[in-house]
């Protein structure tokens, strides 16, 4: 998808995107490493917005609103829900706050009321916990979850045979949409010059930690 090359060029401009030699969560040595949180100013962050938006709806995903979980999913799902909106699609969203409030309104949701299929918006899908607790809260206020959008899909194994994103999936049986992948990346390092020497230690890493098939496709 052009978005997802787009996206990702954006994403080196800005230094969201780095190469060089990284340590993941997991203590694997990464040649590369992402950070959403540097999508720092109004022009990026509104075009990362945009580019969530163009894979949810190549996704052609059926839902009613959007949640966002605390912390980073509450800026991307407000942007995801103006730049959605501005394309004739004006969704209700919603988002969470870490701790029950006891005064006022009280409770954890802010926003819209979950009604209907919601689709969650985060920034990756590192455990899966922050999806679960999302899916548990949307149920308990009688919607069903639909799917959930990210921006980059590592596609590489956890624990297990799976990614996170392939786990998600069969897991809870909603479908993981992301802005790029491992693989978008890949062919994005082969065809431009100026960061082909980066290449060799991304495959590498990826033929080392990665998943077979796609782990995250636009349903």
């Amino acid at each position: 998808m052009d978005f997802s090359r787009e996206f990702l060029r954006l994403a080196c401009e800005k230094g969201v995107l780095r190469f060089g030699e990284f340590i993941t969560k997991a203590g694997r040595r990464s040649p590369y490493f992402f950070n959403s949180g540097l999508f720092d100013d109004g022009a990026s962050f509104r075009a990362l917005c945009g580019f969530y938006v163009e894979a949810i709806l190549a996704s052609g995903i059926a839902f009613d609103g959007l949640f966002g979980p605390a912390y980073k999913g509450i800026p991307l799902v407000t942007g995801v829900a103006i730049r959605l909106a501005e394309r004739g699609f004006d969704k209700p969203f919603s988002f969470d706050r870490k701790e029950a409030k006891d005064h006022g309104e009280g409770g954890r949701l802010i926003g819209a009321p979950l009604r209907g299929r919601i689709l969650i918006v985060d920034d990756v899908i590192s455990a899966g916990t922050s999806v679960r607790a999302s899916i548990e809260l949307i149920r308990a206020h009688g919607a069903e979850p639909a799917g959930v959008v990210i921006a980059l899909d590592r596609m590489e194994r956890g624990e297990g045979e799976e990614s996170a994103a392939q786990e998600v999936s069969r897991r809870f049986g909603i479908p993981v949409i992301a802005v790029a992948t491992l693989e978008d990346l890949l062919a994005l390092l082969a065809d431009d010059p100026r960061l082909r020497e980066h290449l060799p230690a991304v495959r590498a890493y990826r033929e080392r930690y990665g998943v077979q098939g796609e782990a995250a496709r636009r349903a």
